[in-house]
């Protein structure tokens, strides 16, 4: 089987190696990612794409992760199975769905036919990521996920909690979108706004991604394009 791995952190992500060590349980992964970072870029396309061979099934787009897509789908793999996104180097819960690049390259595969799956990665304030704790979780995830039949006009956006060292794995939770917004808050400085909103503080509704995620638990939601 397939499968098309991409990011918004670029092709040399640590992230993104976290998910091609779990992809390999599981089909014959191929790296189509941006050639550097695209955070935040969401369905941001280009006209004119550069694609550089990078080694043996790994490709390196000079565009978004939208375009990582449409381009991997299109000329690179089109015989994908499944099209995987991240892991995003920090949280994608709530309203965050609709900025993210990690998000989008998996929503993009959906407009087209395909079925995804994105995959992020909270971090706690002035705490380091564990790689290698993150692509076995994420493996946990592929397990579950890649067995259920696919429903057309769905995907799946996964946030991994941050635990410290020594806690229990995490358990998976089925959990719809935070309805809140991100804060609106800026310092004002020497003309320029800077946004300065405290994204561990954010609101959260009991029992929706962010509550999961914040509280320990890997966070599993489905999400429709309409």
């Amino acid at each position: 089987m397939k499968l098309l791995l991409t990011n918004d952190d670029g092709i040399d992500a640590d992230g993104l190696q976290a998910l091609f060590a779990a992809a390999r349980s599981f089909g014959d992964p191929v790296l189509v990612a941006p050639a550097g970072p695209q955070s935040g870029c969401s369905h941001t396309t280009s006209s004119s794409i550069r694609v550089d061979e990078r080694g043996e099934n790994r490709y390196a787009v000079h565009g978004t992760p939208a375009d990582c897509t449409r381009i991997g789908l299109l000329k690179l793999i089109p015989d994908a199975k499944w099209v995987l996104s991240g892991i995003n180097h920090g949280g994608n819960l709530g309203a965050d769905v609709y900025y993210s690049g990690t998000v989008a390259a998996v929503r993009e595969a959906v407009l087209h036919g395909w079925p995804g799956i994105a995959f992020s990665y909270y971090r706690k304030k002035d705490c380091e990521f564990d790689w290698p704790q993150a692509s076995r979780w994420t493996g946990r995830v592929l397990a579950e996920l890649l067995n259920r039949p696919i429903e057309p006009g769905t995907f799946w956006s996964v946030n991994l909690p941050h635990l410290l060292p020594g806690e229990p794995d995490p358990e998976l939770v089925e959990c719809p979108l935070d309805p809140h917004p991100l804060p609106l808050s800026y310092r004002h400085e020497e003309g320029t706004h800077y946004y300065d909103g405290d994204y561990h503080l954010r609101q959260r509704k009991p029992g929706c991604d962010v509550d999961v995620c914040f509280g320990g638990r890997i966070a599993v939601t489905k999400m429709r394009l309409l």
